[in-house]
């Protein structure tokens, strides 16, 4: 199927049956094709977290605000983002594009010099809505490639960040939580969305040429 087709047929799962889980291989796509998404200067400032324990996940519902969603989903698939730039954060992912690359480390000094004025200029505030945009499009593909899998995804931000950050242990890795993402196969029965048509607005109302 082309991928308008599976975004036509993709829609927020309401409920999942919890008796399906996503095969490793699957959830590998969807993993690589987050990982592969573009990052502002390549410095892909977020992480993903994988929580597929249920134990685990019970301990999350009590901070979701679609409980019955986290509980009988697959996976719940955690966008975590750095709290704040730093040189040394800078400096390490440079490091590693040298070293794939083969080049010498240092050979991008003049921009990550720039970079690292940019942001040493900012407060961590800014650094975290910074870095937080830059899990969205990690997001949007993750979802693409689940719906060309014929995997059931939905997206969320209606949780208690603090719960799922103190769950995850999130603060000592340097990271806060901006999204979910529940993956699974859709209980079709109780999933009231999924006999419903997709809405959107219509093209010529969508789009603004000028």
């Amino acid at each position: 199927m082309s991928l308008i087709e599976d975004l036509n047929w993709r829609h927020a799962a309401k409920a999942y049956d919890s008796s399906k889980k996503v095969s490793q291989e699957d959830l590998d796509k969807i993993l690589e094709a987050a990982r592969l998404a573009p990052t502002s200067s390549g410095l892909q400032p977020f992480r993903l977290i994988v929580v597929e324990n249920q134990d685990l996940k019970e301990k999350m519902v009590s901070g979701a605000f679609n409980p019955e969603v986290m509980r009988d989903c697959s996976h719940v698939l955690v966008f975590a983002a750095w709290d704040s730039y730093s040189n040394e954060k800078i400096d390490k992912v440079y490091d590693h594009h040298t070293d794939v690359r083969d080049l010498p480390q240092g050979r991008f000094s003049s921009y990550t010099d720039m970079i690292k004025d940019l942001y040493n200029a900012q407060t961590p505030e800014q650094h975290f809505a910074h870095t937080a945009r830059q899990t969205y499009i990690a997001l949007g593909l993750a979802m693409a490639q689940a719906a060309e899998l014929k995997i059931d995804s939905t997206p969320a931000e209606g949780f208690n960040n603090e719960v799922v950050d103190e769950i995850l242990e999130l603060k000592k890795l340097g990271l806060k939580s901006v999204s979910l993402l529940y993956l699974g196969y859709r209980d079709a029965e109780n999933d009231w969305l999924s006999h419903m048509k997709k809405v959107r607005i219509p093209m010529e109302e969508f789009i603004i040429t000028k």
